[in-house]
């Protein structure tokens, strides 16, 4: 079972770029499929099973944006959006709809790898904290995780959360009280270390998470803001 290759789905219409990817990915031991338009890449994405998805947002008869809204609405596999956009702007807004990371082009081959193999890791269970504790239920006030359920529920509704905000939820939760800083949750979280992430990733993934927990996003009871530092869990 460990020798059956991790599949990558290419989402991308630049032909070159394509064979670049698909060239290191094979190198790299990994298995992958190609669609060349929007349509297609969604369609696939669906009904088929991928590790990961490398999405490029400038696509034939569909965008990337609209790929992965669609993806998340039945799938968490890992996303990651390659484009040329460099916009802060476009950034958020890939994380905002459910794109775990994002690269700019040109990227650095080696970095897109690692990144690749870090998400690919911790989406399978072999670098999460997640439901590692078990039988642990962690209630913060009206907001409780479950580590057996891998869930997390308020007032006793369960909440819908990708896989990453899951992570960032529980990782916090468990180590409630103590502040970790976008770099700590980066390395804890993403499994990122010293791959020159755009730390922007963690405020725009926790600004989500509140959007789904807090009572008053603006003003969080739950995953709290230290100035100049980090965030914790209340």
């Amino acid at each position: 079972m460990d020798n059956i290759k991790k599949r990558i789905l290419v989402i991308e219409d630049e032909k070159n770029i394509v064979s670049l990817l698909t060239y290191n990915l094979s190198r790299a031991g990994y298995d992958y499929d190609v669609a060349y338009d929007g349509e297609d890449g969604l369609n696939k994405a669906i009904s088929e099973q991928y590790d990961l998805i490398l999405l490029d947002i400038m696509l034939p008869k569909m965008d990337g944006y609209e790929v992965c809204r669609e993806i998340r609405k039945v799938k968490d596999t890992p996303i990651i959006m390659a484009t040329a956009k460099e916009e802060e702007a476009d950034k958020i807004y890939g994380l905002n709809i459910g794109a775990d990371d994002y690269v700019t082009k040109p990227f650095s081959l080696s970095v897109l790898l690692a990144r690749i193999n870090s998400n690919i890791r911790r989406f399978s269970g072999e670098l999460s904290q997640v439901c590692t504790p078990k039988g642990k239920v962690v209630s913060i006030g009206e907001l409780v995780v479950d580590f057996d359920k891998c869930c997390v529920s308020k007032n006793g509704v369960t909440l819908h959360l990708s896989k990453k905000e899951y992570e960032i939820v529980s990782f916090l939760a468990e180590n409630r009280g103590k502040v970790f800083s976008r770099e700590d949750l980066l390395t804890e979280v993403w499994g990122y270390d010293n791959l020159y992430c755009d730390k922007r990733t963690v405020d725009v993934t926790i600004s989500r998470i509140r959007q789904k927990i807090e009572n008053d996003p603006d003003d969080p009871k739950f995953i709290i803001t230290k100035s100049g530092m980090g965030y914790f869990m209340n």
